[in-house]
């Protein structure tokens, strides 16, 4: 059984190696044709350095392209690699030998499943570190893209605001940090005071913010017996620490980018304290993390059942009814994304809809497994 399984497993990781450099070839391929005026903008570039650009940006965004294609990867190897054997006529022998159909998939299945590490080690080790690059627009040469920073928190409750920041050199222009304390016992947050500059620049070393001109302002306290405000006292200030470093303002800045982060960061985010939405964003996202590697292995096992079929003639309908299968599942996944995060029935209830596609297709898979014909 060692050369069958041999076998078998080099179909398959041949027919993977296709099915990844075709789908995010194709994906690369259009979106450059689509969005190449964005990397000519900049006149002063020679042909050379937009090329360069262009190469360097759709090398970090193959990361997020394999994390949405990773299921589909999977569905089209096992398809190229039985299609193969079908036309072949190797499954008739294989069985007339008195081996299994259930025994041919399974190194399918084992492949698939470490495949899918892969899968999880760019979501939440690879995509993480460069997170803060994957963000940059087409239009934006590395490391020159600035942003607005408009009330970003930090695990000390702070509130962050700048006009201006710079990834380049990892500075922040006229700062102002809203700096906040939790009362006990309850989810509000009291100011104490806040902090302006001319500047504050990340230095990674100490982990803190370097302040340029900093000074620190207390809220001034009331003085019942005055009937007045007490005097403010303005304290200079140089540093400012938080675990909210230069690289984790793009991400955190805004919503959307709240998928680059892995699920250690997630959980962090979430304990710091945000609103309901928010948190609902964040806790589908920890779930989704699991979900989507299972799904994609219940997405091969609903499709190898109809793929392992013995007359060659049937080969391309069944292809068809693998991939119809595949993208309702894909779509059941996205609707489930949408409404994850929205109030359905009086309640946001993020946990169920990550696992709700995993409920559904499941049992189906399972069902067709065990009424594989042998």
């Amino acid at each position: 059984m060692k050369i069958l399984d041999k076998y078998v497993a080099k179909n398959f990781m041949t027919g993977y190696a296709i099915a990844f450099c075709v789908l995010l070839g194709l994906r690369i391929v259009i979106d450059v044709f689509v969005n190449l005026d964005e990397f000519t903008e900049h006149v002063n570039l020679s042909v050379v350095q937009v090329i360069a650009n262009i190469f360097n940006y759709y090398g970090l965004q193959s990361m997020l392209y394999f994390r949405d294609f990773a299921g589909m990867i999977i569905v089209v190897a096992a398809a190229f690699s039985l299609g193969k054997m079908v036309r072949n006529n190797e499954l008739i022998a294989i069985m007339a030998s008195g081996v299994s159909l259930k025994r041919i998939i399974a190194p399918i299945i084992i492949l698939a499943v470490a495949l899918t590490g892969l899968l999880v080690i760019d979501q939440e080790l690879l995509i993480p570190s460069v997170s803060y690059k994957l963000i940059r627009g087409r239009d934006a040469l590395p490391g020159t893209k600035t942003y607005d920073v408009w009330f970003v928190s930090d695990s000390n409750g702070s509130l962050i605001c700048s006009r201006k920041f710079d990834t380049g050199t990892s500075t922040l222009y006229e700062p102002v940090i809203l700096l906040r304390r939790q009362i006990p016992g309850s989810l509000v947050w009291s100011p104490t005071g806040w902090i302006e500059a001319k500047s504050a620049t990340y230095d990674s070393k100490s982990e803190c913010w370097r302040l340029d001109g900093g000074i620190y302002t207390p809220i001034a306290s009331y003085d019942s017996m005055e009937g007045r405000a007490t005097d403010i006292k303005r304290v200079p200030i140089t540093e400012y620490h938080t675990d909210l470093s230069a690289k984790d303002i793009p991400i955190r800045r805004k919503a959307e980018f709240k998928v680059l982060l892995s699920s250690h960061q997630l959980t962090q985010l979430a304990a710091e304290g945000t609103k309901l939405k928010d948190l609902a964003l964040l806790y589908s996202q920890k779930h989704f993390r699991i979900t989507d590697p299972l799904m994609n292995i219940v997405m091969l096992l609903v499709c190898l059942p109809v793929l392992v079929c013995r007359d060659p003639r049937s080969m391309k309908s069944a292809i068809v009814i693998s991939f119809v299968i595949t993208s309702a599942a894909l779509v059941v996944s996205f609707v489930c994304k949408l409404f994850a995060t929205e109030e359905v029935f009086g309640r946001i209830a993020p946990e169920l809809w990550a696992w709700l596609p995993i409920f559904i297709f499941a049992p189906i898979a399972f069902i067709e497994i065990d009424s594989l014909k042998t």
